[in-house]
């Protein structure tokens, strides 16, 4: 087995960074398998550096030209199955060389909005140059449904998320707060969600379960 480090989900490319997360939210995909498309997710370690992601890049970039699917390169998307500022500074190379190369491919980060309280400062301004769009997981409308349902293991987890929506927004950057409805069955206040996510400058965006997962 080795990493996975790019893939493609619906001919979207997709930039694996990291297993690890600062949630073990319950809806979560990698609770219940291993793959998405049968590319496996959990990494054999994480002792690669940004050649090693740019290369594997490259690599599906020239397949789906190849397979004369340019649209591919319209979007690259920092998501896997762990939370993809956790390796800010990796991000930060394999995005530059992006935007240095692919000037016209638009970066999105998914992210749990943890990444502040992480590095104990606004790193807002580092990813402006970067990226276009962050997608940042809400998850609930209040604290106490957001700790039953991502389980963070970090202290202020959903103060600090919204504030983190907040700070992305005020910096200039396309900026999205998410939520996952029907878990099971489970549905959200999703007009109280809504009001928190416009109320930080964030559009809002309610992604429904996947019951079993991508295949």
């Amino acid at each position: 087995m080795s990493n996975t480090l790019a893939y493609l989900l619906d001919d979207k490319i997709y930039i694996n960074l990291t297993n690890n997360c600062t949630n073990r939210c319950i809806f979560c995909l990698r609770q219940d398998k291993s793959d998405v498309c049968g590319q496996e997710m959990w990494l054999d370690n994480e002792t690669f550096g940004a050649n090693d992601v740019i290369e594997q890049l490259e690599a599906i970039i020239k397949k789906q030209l190849e397979a004369a699917k340019p649209n591919s390169l319209n979007e690259i998307i920092f998501c896997g199955y762990g939370e993809p500022l956790l390796k800010l500074n990796l991000l930060k190379e394999v995005a530059a060389y992006i935007r240095e190369n692919y000037p016209n491919t638009k970066i999105r980060v998914n992210s749990n909005g943890h990444a502040n309280l992480i590095y104990k400062r606004n790193i807002a301004p580092e990813l402006k140059p970067l990226i276009d769009d962050i997608s940042i997981s809400l998850n609930a409308p209040t604290e106490e449904e957001y700790n039953e349902l991502s389980q963070p293991n970090i202290q202020g987890a959903y103060e600090g998320v919204k504030a983190f929506i907040k700070a992305c927004a005020d910096e200039g950057i396309s900026t999205t707060a998410s939520v996952v409805e029907n878990y099971k069955g489970r549905h959200l206040d999703l007009e109280a969600c809504e009001k928190i996510a416009n109320g930080l400058g964030a559009k809002f965006r309610v992604r429904e379960w996947i019951t079993n997962g991508y295949s």
